[in-house]
C-alpha cells in the first residue's frame, strides 16, 4: 500500500457563537462589523484602561501598531496571537484579541440613534462630516505610509 499519496483533507473550520481564532483573516473578517464598542484592556488579567469608542479601522500590518486614543480604536490584527470570542450571559458577543498576557476585549454597543434621543441629537450633520473627514483621513495616511516604504 502507497501511504505517499493518501491525503486527508480536513473541512474549513465551523465556529458559532464562541470559539478560538487564529487565522488573521477571519479575525478582521469577524471584527470587520464592529462600530462602537465598550473596550476593557487587561494586563495580567489587571484592569489597565476602559471606556467607549469607535473602531475606525481593522487592519493586518506586520509593523504599524493597534491604537486606542480620542475615543478612536485603530485594531492592527496583526498586533494579536490570537481572537477569543464568547458570548454573555444576555447571550450578547463580545472579542478577546489576546497578546501573550495582555487582553483587548471589545463588547459591541449597539445604539439606534432613531429610538435614543442622547445618539441622535448627538449625532448632526457636522458630527457625522467631521467622522467621514477622519476615517477617509486615517485611510490616506495608511496608504501614503504603505507607499513610503517604512
Amino acid at each position: 500500500m502507497n501511504y505517499e499519496k493518501i491525503s486527508h483533507k480536513l473541512p474549513a473550520p465551523c465556529i458559532i457563537d464562541s470559539g478560538v481564532i487564529v487565522n488573521k483573516e477571519d479575525m478582521q473578517r469577524l471584527l470587520n462589523d464592529l462600530s462602537h464598542v465598550h473596550y476593557i484592556h487587561l494586563l495580567d488579567d489587571k484592569l489597565q484602561n476602559e471606556g467607549e469608542g469607535w473602531v475606525v479601522e481593522i487592519f493586518a500590518h506586520p509593523h504599524q501598531a493597534t491604537l486606542v486614543a480620542n475615543h478612536n480604536l485603530y485594531i492592527n490584527i496583526q498586533s494579536f496571537d490570537y481572537l477569543q470570542f464568547h458570548q454573555s450571559p444576555e447571550k450578547e458577543t463580545y472579542f478577546d484579541l489576546i497578546q501573550e498576557n495582555r487582553t483587548l476585549r471589545l463588547i459591541p454597543l449597539s445604539y439606534d440613534g432613531l429610538s435614543d434621543p442622547d445618539v441622535s441629537q448627538n449625532l448632526d450633520a457636522a458630527a457625522l462630516e467631521a467622522m467621514l473627514t477622519q476615517v477617509l483621513s486615517a485611510r490616506w495616511d495608511v496608504q501614503l505610509d504603505d507607499d513610503s516604504g517604512f
